[in-house]
């Protein structure tokens, strides 16, 4: 979809366009598949990511295989084309949705580096924050996990890595159970903050979990990770049909980020309501390159082809703000940031979460004490839905990770269907 045909589509107004913008939400079955599919894909590209995440390798290779494997896993679904102006092209939009980051240790995100600036490796022992996001026909699909590079897996990881590590797998539980109709934003986030502090961590400042929308990454309502005097939101309710992106990070440090000189930003996101007759020639073909392929969605400068294009021409149109930057984020030296994140569609029978990777192996000797706040994380998602799995035999039975049924992501074991239900479908 390109630049031009994107804005006319965003800024239609005519009473059909209208009706055929209320079908194109979860209340609709083909969309309800687009979201599984693109979910299927994420939860596949971050297992491939998670297999190669072993003691020497390459950060940058690890973020190219993330996007190759969602751009290998799209061409071959919904492949029939249309023609305009004498060129083929998919009648069906699809590919990445948000590039492949990897985040290590006290980096807390969006760490995607060019391949000619870093020689970054991974190293055993190392805290990995992977994510990556996909969409089908501009239904957006984003997921987060964290691994322990090298982590013998009869081996739980422990001390505060384990307590960052739960916290914000538990808060991700916690408000997968509060995003329903009728609920508001606010109460997420103190639960949130509740579970932080039960672990003896920190929510990370300035993390925002975002309604989506077709092409649309980051709609108006949000959920803050964590509130303070100079950071708030409007409070809002959730609603049916709803779409969001569940975004958790934890720290064992203050919360606090900030970015660091010498690591470069590389993910932007085309700012569609801003215009400007740029003045250098790698400014305005960088612009026309996003135009033409990310003209919604976020990208990261690799994508481009010409790094040194990239390079270049990305500082004047970040100056006149055409294009929104994700900045390299960090915590203090020394610290562990742990982050989950996931999709979760508003459906009339409760949550759907789609599948994301399981949690790793940890032992906490940090447990919720709160009796409320335990009773809302292990419920079950969904009105006469089975609850957790109990930790099996020899496991610790709440301070040590443990895999959840298919049914607390809200039917994930449907989706594999979804899946192959796409392969012929236009």
């Amino acid at each position: 979809k390109s630049f031009e045909s994107f804005l006319a589509t965003m800024s239609s107004d005519s009473e059909e366009d209208q009706e055929e913008e209320q079908e194109q939400d979860i209340s609709s079955q083909e969309v309800v598949t687009k979201y599984r599919l693109a979910g299927d894909i994420v939860n596949r590209s971050l297992q491939k990511v998670i297999a190669e995440c072993r003691p020497g390798a390459l950060v940058v290779a690890l973020c190219d295989l993330g996007d190759k494997a969602i751009v290998d896993e799209t061409k071959v679904v919904y492949t029939k084309t249309k023609i305009e102006k004498g060129v083929a092209s998919p009648l069906v939009e699809k590919g990445v949705a948000f590039p492949t980051c990897v985040s290590v240790n006290n980096c807390v995100g969006h760490y995607s580096p060019l391949a000619s600036e870093s020689t970054l490796t991974l190293n055993a022992g190392d805290i990995v924050k992977i994510d990556c996001g996909c969409h089908i026909d501009g239904f957006i699909a984003v997921a987060a996990t964290t691994i322990v590079c090298g982590q013998d897996p009869n081996q739980p990881v422990t001390g505060k890595a384990a307590d960052v590590i739960m916290a914000a797998w538990n808060a991700g539980e916690a408000a997968l159970r509060l995003v329903k109709p009728g609920n508001k934003n606010t109460q997420v986030t103190a639960a949130i903050e509740k579970i932080a502090k039960e672990y003896g961590v920190n929510a990370v400042e300035g993390v925002l979990s975002h309604q989506m929308k077709r092409f649309v990454i980051d709609a108006s309502k949000v959920i803050m990770n964590k509130t303070t005097v100079d950071q708030k939101v409007d409070e809002v309710t959730f609603e049916p049909n709803d779409v969001y992106h569940i975004d958790i990070v934890m720290t064992s440090g203050d919360g606090k980020t900030k970015e660091l000189g010498d690591e470069r930003t590389t993910v932007y996101k085309r700012a569609v309501d801003q215009n400007y007759n740029l003045k250098m020639k790698a400014s305005r073909h960088l612009l026309n390159l996003v135009n033409t392929n990310f003209p919604a969605l976020p990208f990261t400068l690799r994508a481009v082809g010409d790094e040194k294009i990239g390079r270049l021409g990305v500082v004047e149109c970040v100056k006149h703000e055409l294009l929104h930057p994700y900045p390299v984020l960090f915590e203090k030296p020394g610290e562990c940031v742990a982050r989950f994140a996931y999709t979760v569609l508003l459906m009339p029978t409760g949550p759907l979460k789609l599948p994301c990777p399981q949690l790793v192996r940890v032992k906490s000797e940090k447990q919720i004490q709160d009796a409320e706040l335990k009773a809302l994380v292990f419920s079950a998602v969904k009105k006469g839905g089975k609850k957790k799995k109990k930790a099996s035999k020899g496991k610790a039975k709440e301070g040590e990770g443990m895999e959840d049924d298919e049914e607390e992501g809200g039917d994930a074991g449907e989706t594999s269907k979804a899946s192959a239900d796409a392969m012929d479908t236009s």
